[in-house]
């Protein structure tokens, strides 16, 4: 099987700064792989040189011939003030197919409609961006990336400061997507427990390396006290996992 992205010997960072480094793995067709670590580990920058909007400074990264990315990212970093109709959102995602000097077409403008009845939100095609909950405009910015008909669809943060049940939802929708639209998925998030429960694969991102694995060889006490430097349980619930962080003076902290 031939995988979709390779990174060999790689390091990733900015100018001299490196952020990660000795990156060797690889993301294979039908991954469901979960991007964890603190905010500033470099989770973002790995997606970013999968995305190709960032050249590796040492080490080989390597793409399959024709492989196509969908990339939803953070809320926060779209402008949803700007007054446009969801529909036109998501038809941005159709742009690379879209020849320079034309407007979008009525394939074009059915394309996205798909795309959001495939994410549970047609009925919000022609309300405005801004006027929408944040589980909605996440299904928007998904059915943005869904529309340019990826093989890959990568996330970045995509439950941030969303509540308990848009959480669920939304990290629902894209385990079915991934299961039932064969998608190969790479979520980043720095909840371990949300994201721990979803995918099959979990790549720990701490202390400028990354260690990789099935969940079950990576959510363990050796392994996370071992990566984290602090004592951990793991509990499971009704087939949940559930990582718990205790502190020095007994007292527990989630």
């Amino acid at each position: 099987m031939t995988a979709l992205i390779r990174f060999d010997g790689v390091a990733l960072g900015y100018g001299r700064r490196a952020v990660v480094e000795q990156l060797d793995f690889s993301l294979e067709p039908g991954d469901f792989l979960g991007l964890v670590g603190p905010n500033g580990s470099g989770k973002t920058t790995i997606i970013r040189a999968m995305l190709g909007t960032l050249s590796p400074s040492a080490g080989r990264l390597t793409r399959a011939p024709g492989l196509r990315l969908g990339y939803v990212p953070q809320r926060d970093q779209v402008d949803s003030l700007y007054p446009l109709r969801v529909s036109d959102v998501v038809t941005m995602g159709r742009y690379d197919r879209i020849a320079i000097g034309r407007r979008p077409g009525p394939r074009d403008r059915e394309a996205a409609l798909r795309a959001l009845d495939q994410v549970g939100v047609a009925d919000l095609a022609d309300r405005l961006l801004a006027g929408l909950s944040g589980g909605q405009k996440q299904r928007v910015l998904i059915a943005r990336a869904l529309v340019g008909e990826p093989n890959v669809l990568v996330l970045d943060e995509p439950t941030n400061g969303m509540d308990l049940v848009s959480t669920t939802q939304i990290l629902g929708l894209v385990r079915d997507l991934h299961e039932q639209a064969k998608l190969t998925v790479v979520m980043v998030s720095h909840a371990l427990n949300e994201v721990a429960n979803y995918v099959a694969k979990i790549g720990l991102v701490f202390g400028g390396r990354l260690r990789l694995g099935a969940v079950a060889d990576i959510i363990n006490e050796p392994v996370l006290q071992s990566v984290y430097g602090i004592p951990v349980q793991v509990h499971s619930f009704d087939g949940h996992r559930v990582v718990v962080a205790r502190s020095v003076s007994g007292g527990a902290k989630r």
